[in-house]
């Protein structure tokens, strides 16, 4: 049998052992061979959404490249220290520290070739399957299969560099001890694990501080919290499962009555030394997890916006003429053409705005204008809007500020407007979007009818709303007029304009185009995270024979045993991810701040998924343990 053979047999025979980190990495693959598809493909047109889409691919491949090689890095390292037994063996029949080395890199390299192989494979199978899922999501025509040459060298030039780094790094990762030490690594008895209290008690205040810090953020301090909440939480995560939960299990161990009931005893005990020996792989695990929850959860939530687009937006078209020029009847003329050849019913409306120059504000930021909407007016455009309206009519100099779609109330407000010093006090804000902000560009009021009809303004523009229930008949209208639904005030151009159907289409395709994207990303890092748990449950395996073999001498039963060994698979396998789960539903409380409607459905159905995907994940994995496990016990 020649040295290449013998490293060939030596992995298949491992199978078990390297199945998870071989299909991982061959996933891995599988998911940058397809954005690379995706990023070379011969008719991506480099619109707005194919530009964009095409630039989100290119960075998540930089993303997954990153994370893989600390993946396959974590992986092998792990490896090495569950066979120094092995390795110990080996050398007792004369292997050389160069030949430990040599067979150390030609493993890698084999795993890692197979995976580069497979990977591909898969992908030129099912590349056509993507790329139709992808394009419909993006929003462009189907696209047919191409396997470009680009693609391929791509794939394979970059992940052969990183199993080939990995291979040579890990030869100086390999320790060769003395032959007794090897031996020994699998069979000397552990230490009792200890916990610093001071520690402990650091990591329930950073988790806590990141908590009460994410949950009370707002959309103003929301950027400026978002890098201490997330050193805060992933420094109080490792620090939780090296120190804070060791510390909760010594405790719990106090608890007789609780610890000497039935099997607690052995289960509660085992925790204890799994929780120290895993904390490592329970805080990546987590880390790991709770970036996916947030990618994807995150993306799912922008599902909300086919609802905000009508809170944004309270006319389909909304058109503001700037002066009294005879183009803008020109324009309105074209628009309800449209509306009657599409067999669209709509109302319009025309309410004046008038705007006025701020003297001074107690606001930081001090506006140089303010726009003005009598309240009669604000009334017609909500009932037309189909907005319930029961707010009270304003009185003498009694005004409302105009809501945005993430505005909420901001308290007191004193503007002083240069005519005639008029001093306007905000406390309250409207129920609904009166105007879209991209058109009048500023803040908006609305007054009293009196206090409209007195007051000489700055200049005067006019708006014209066109209200219909079925939005999304109106994409694509006044293309001429608007540029991806939108049309801003300037020199060349006396008018503003929004067409709601348009900027709809526009935000779902790119919502879809990133849940696209964060999707394959997201999977990569769940079953990275999955194989973490795999290949460190597996290189425990030989203890734990070795544990139970001796419990059950003295009389542990097959019943007794599935008990134990299931709640220790489970608390192994769902610690990490409901720690996951607490950090993503404290950053998803964070993100709430960016929306006027609530994401929780959302939220919910995401994290749902993840936890019925680990249970499926849990179920294979302790039925296939337990038979590993049980056939040296018979």
């Amino acid at each position: 049998m020649t040295f290449p053979q013998f490293v060939f047999r030596n992995v298949v025979r491992n199978k078990r052992t390297y199945s998870a980190y071989f299909l991982s990495s061959a996933f891995s693959v599988l998911i940058f061979f397809i954005y690379a598809l995706f990023i070379f493909h011969p008719e991506i047109k480099k619109g707005v959404t194919s530009g964009t889409a095409v630039q989100l691919m290119t960075a998540a491949e930089v993303i997954m490249y990153v994370f893989s090689f600390l993946f396959v890095l974590y992986s092998v390292s792990t490896f090495l220290k569950s066979r120094k037994r092995e390795f110990g063996i080996l050398m007792m029949h004369g292997m050389t520290k160069g030949q430990l080395n040599r067979m150390v890199f030609l493993e890698n390299m084999l795993i890692g070739l197979g995976a580069v192989a497979v990977g591909i494979g898969l992908g030129i199978i099912t590349g056509k399957l993507f790329l139709l899922v992808g394009s419909k999501m993006i929003g462009i025509p189907p696209l047919p299969f191409f396997l470009s040459k680009k693609a391929l060298l791509l794939t394979i030039g970059a992940f052969l560099i990183l199993f080939l780094s990995i291979s040579f790094f890990t030869t100086i990762l390999v320790r060769v001890n003395k032959l007794i030490d090897l031996f020994q690594a699998g069979t000397k008895p552990k230490k009792e694990p200890k916990a610093s209290v001071f520690l402990s008690l650091l990591s329930a205040i950073l988790l806590l501080g990141s908590y009460y810090l994410a949950a009370t953020a707002t959309l103003q301090t929301l950027l400026f919290r978002i890098l201490p909440v997330i050193g805060m939480t992933v420094v109080g995560t490792y620090f939780f499962y090296t120190q804070l939960s060791v510390f909760l299990m010594k405790r719990l161990q106090k608890h007789r009555l609780l610890v000497w009931r039935k099997t607690n005893l052995i289960t509660i005990s085992n925790l204890a030394y799994r929780l120290k020996d895993n904390a490592r792989m329970f805080f990546m695990v987590t880390i790991v997890s709770t970036v996916a929850f947030c990618a994807v959860g995150t993306l799912a939530s922008m599902n909300v916006m086919n609802k905000q687009v009508k809170v944004e937006f309270p006319a389909e078209i909304s058109y503001l003429a700037k002066d009294n020029q005879p183009i803008h009847q020109k324009h309105l003329k074209q628009i309800e053409d449209e509306l009657k050849a599409r067999n669209i019913n709509y109302t319009r409306n025309q309410v004046p705005i008038k705007y006025f120059s701020i003297a001074s504000s107690t606001e930081k930021y001090k506006p140089e204008e303010i726009a003005v909407v009598s309240f009669s007016d604000y009334q017609n455009i909500e009932k037309n809007a189909g907005f319930d309206f029961s707010e009270k009519p304003l009185t003498g100099e009694e005004i409302l500020e105009m809501r945005t779609a993430t505005i909420s109330n901001p308290g007191p407000i004193t503007y002083t407007l240069k005519q005639n010093h008029l001093k306007l006090h905000l406390d309250q804000i409207t129920s609904h979007v009166v105007l879209p902000m991209q058109l009048i560009l500023t803040q908006g009021i609305v007054v009293s009818d009196d206090l409209f009809k007195k007051l000489t303004p700055v200049s005067t523009d006019m708006f014209t709303g066109f209200y219909t229930k079925q939005l999304n008949e109106t994409a694509g209208m006044a293309k001429n007029l608007t540029k991806n639904g939108m049309t801003f005030y300037s020199d060349k151009n006396p008018y503003s304009m929004t067409v709601s159907g348009t900027i709809y289409e526009n935000q779902m395709n790119m919502y879809k185009m990133m849940l696209f994207v964060a999707l394959l990303t997201g999977a990569v890092f769940f079953i990275a995270a999955g194989s973490f748990l795999y290949f460190r449950l597996y290189a425990d395996l030989d203890y734990d024979r070795r544990q139970y073999l001796t419990i059950k001498k003295v009389g542990l039963t097959d019943q007794e045993l599935n008990k134990i060994v299931t709640r220790q698979l489970a608390l192994l396998f769902f610690v990490p991810i409901i720690v996951a789960f607490i950090h993503s539903a404290f950053a998803f409380m964070a993100l709430q701040s960016f929306y006027q409607l609530s994401i929780v459905t959302e939220i919910i159905i995401v994290l749902a998924s993840f936890l019925v995907a680990q249970l499926i994940y849990f179920i294979i994995i302790r039925y296939r343990y337990l038979q590993n496990l049980k056939k040296t016990l018979i």
